[in-house]
């Protein structure tokens, strides 16, 4: 199966019009649809079924849908991890760590006194994402090494060294009756009128079902915490940056947070090894 045959069957399996997708990949429609056809006759299965102008996928069809993005996904990662391995190696730009906006704000600002001040740093690029997002730019070739944290992020596949452990807490309006306990049970903030708690999109962009607000960053999910219209679980860490209308309260029964620099574990750049040799030296 060749690479471009596998992009022009996803690209007609999301358009579900040969036309569209046609238009999408720059090509005539006539090249697309003997591609397509040559594709099925190599597979030995119908991907598409085809009445009138409706065209919809066979259960083979959606099958191959999953499996070459994957597949597809997978080569442009590998292409950009090589490109980015080759800059390394010819002394090009420098490394990408991706971390979670508004997440372990002191670490990173150590981290990055802490490596540039190694002989033989290199620029380092921070990108900031938003929940979930890094571990996806790492896989994706995007990041060189990542900051996550457990049991959030999936470090399935990457080498990973732990930097800390903490507890959680209850992210709450000043003044809420709760904030005066020393401690609470999630029980206790998992109901609470009018502060459901937050909905975070998932992997593919869509929110869960719930009756919580939507959200898409930190800043958004403080302003209506704040608004009294939720209130959410964070690291203990997180009470440091709380704006003064806003409190925090220990969580006893959910799970510590651990933070993690992660990496793929092809990587041969030098310059990762130093800094997450730094990352680990931290006090």
């Amino acid at each position: 199966m060749e690479t471009r045959e596998l992009r022009y069957f996803v690209a007609v399996a999301e358009e579900l019009h040969f036309g569209r997708a046609a238009q999408r990949l720059g090509i005539a429609q006539p090249p697309l649809s003997r591609a397509i056809q040559q594709l099925e006759r190599r597979i030995g299965a119908a991907l598409f079924d085809r009445t009138g102008r409706v065209v919809t996928l066979t259960g083979a069809g959606a099958v191959l849908l999953t499996e070459g993005r994957a597949a597809l996904d997978a080569i442009d990662a590998a292409e950009r991890r090589t490109r980015r391995a080759a800059n390394a190696m010819t002394g090009g730009p420098g490394i990408v760590l991706v971390t979670k906006a508004n997440g372990a704000r002191e670490l990173v600002a150590r981290l990055l006194d802490a490596y540039a001040a190694e002989p033989g740093a290199v620029p380092v690029d921070v990108i900031l994402c938003g929940p979930a997002e890094q571990e996806r730019l790492l896989r994706e070739g995007r990041a060189d090494v990542a900051l996550l944290h457990r049991p959030f992020d999936s470090t399935a596949g990457l080498h990973t060294e732990e930097l800390g452990t903490e507890g959680q807490v209850a992210v709450l309006p000043a003044g809420h009756p709760l904030t005066a306990r020393a401690h609470v049970h999630l029980a206790d903030i998992a109901d609470l009128p009018g502060l459901p708690l937050p909905r975070w999109p998932g992997p593919d962009g869509g929110y869960p079902p719930g009756p919580g607000p939507k959200v898409r960053d930190h800043a958004q999910l403080l302003q209506l915490i704040a608004l009294g219209r939720a209130c959410a679980v964070a690291p203990e860490s997180s009470r440091t940056h709380l704006p003064g209308d806003l409190a925090a309260v220990p969580v006893l029964d959910v799970p510590q947070v651990t933070t993690v620099i992660a990496w793929p574990p092809h990587s041969r750049s030098r310059a990762v090894a130093d800094l997450v040799r730094t990352a680990t030296r931290l006090p």
